[in-house]
């Protein structure tokens, strides 16, 4: 069994990415073959600075060993280090009806948040597609937002096989934990690079206070009762118990007890959480040579991989093989 995911080095990670993608990879590693990778292809939509590309890719290869992805357990390789993604990117996008991706929900919310559209954001989902299907995974784990596009994976893959008769593509699932399928951002919305609202996991402590500082509160006054249910309770939630969260909500529930209060709690709950990950992520960053050897290998493995399936593509499709 095979699962599969990645993640665009587009920014620094947050804990969005951790609970709502990183976190299975990590507890999927034990049950299923892993395939993970940056996606630096997709990183491209926004059009970044070559050099922030650059450092934000190895930001996140070094998240991801810090979190506890075992390249002993799992491939972890760059989108970049294989280039038959764009190739099949491109094949697929012959057989991908635009109205399949006019539906997509993440392009349309970007589009509303008044992000400037190009052409490579609207055909994201193929590449996407792409990405997946090339290596036959059973499972996608993924956060809801990324839902729409695995089902739509699902419909590319299907269209492929139907055009061409012959049942090249698997067709994957996504794996989603429900209870942290959409982890909320300082402003209440979905936690997103995009949309400046992150709590980020690795920094001083100086900066991660003040992003939990700046969750955005109502302006109910210290002595009187509040709603348990704010979004300070939902984030504390992704790292206490219940019982912690309860004794929370009583709290709120009681009076006399502020917002700023609760944010302090949040943060020591943060520290205690994320602190062996940060002690991990210095040593790594010290042993840049074991690092970038991960990567050479995890690029090796996936490329001979992509190698085998672009060789039935490109003859089922008719592209010449190079015997000629």
């Amino acid at each position: 069994m095979r699962s599969l995911s990645g993640i665009q080095p587009s920014g620094i990670l947050h804990i969005g990415n951790y609970f709502g993608a990183i976190k299975q990879f990590v507890e999927l590693q034990d049950e299923y073959e892993g395939f993970y990778f940056l996606a630096n292809y997709h990183a491209l939509t926004s059009s970044p600075k070559g050099e922030d590309l650059k450092s934000n890719t190895i930001s996140v290869i070094l998240d991801y060993l810090a979190l506890g992805l075992n390249p002993e357990k799992s491939t972890l390789f760059l989108q970049s280090d294989v280039p038959e993604h764009a190739e099949l990117s491109w094949i697929l996008s012959n057989i991908s009806p635009m109205g399949l991706l006019e539906r997509a929900h993440s392009y349309k919310d970007k589009v509303a948040k008044g992000i400037k559209p190009n052409v490579g954001l609207f055909t994201y989902p193929i590449l996407m597609a792409a990405d997946i299907l090339m290596y036959s995974p059973d499972i996608v784990p993924v956060g809801k937002d990324q839902k729409q596009h695995v089902e739509m994976t699902r419909d590319i893959a299907t269209k492929f096989n139907e055009t061409y008769g012959k049942e090249i593509f698997k067709l994957p699932k996504e794996k989603i934990v429900e209870n942290v399928a959409t982890v909320p951002g300082t402003d209440g919305d979905k936690m997103s690079k995009s949309y400046g609202n992150v709590i980020n996991m690795f920094g001083s402590k100086k900066a991660l206070k003040k992003q939990i500082m700046s969750i955005v509160t109502d302006s109910t006054p210290l002595e009187e009762p509040k709603d348990p249910d704010n979004n300070i309770t939902k984030l504390y939630a992704l790292f206490a118990t219940e019982t912690e969260v309860e004794a929370l909500k009583e709290k709120f529930r009681a009076g006399n007890f502020g917002y700023g209060h609760a944010k302090n709690e949040l943060f020591d709950k943060f520290m205690d959480y994320f602190s062996p990950f940060q002690k991990k992520r210095e040593e790594l960053e010290n042993n840049m040579d074991y690092v970038y050897g991960i990567l050479r290998e995890g690029a090796n493995k996936a490329r001979s991989i992509a190698t085998a399936k672009m060789d039935e593509v490109r003859d089922v499709v008719g592209l010449l093989k190079k015997n000629y």
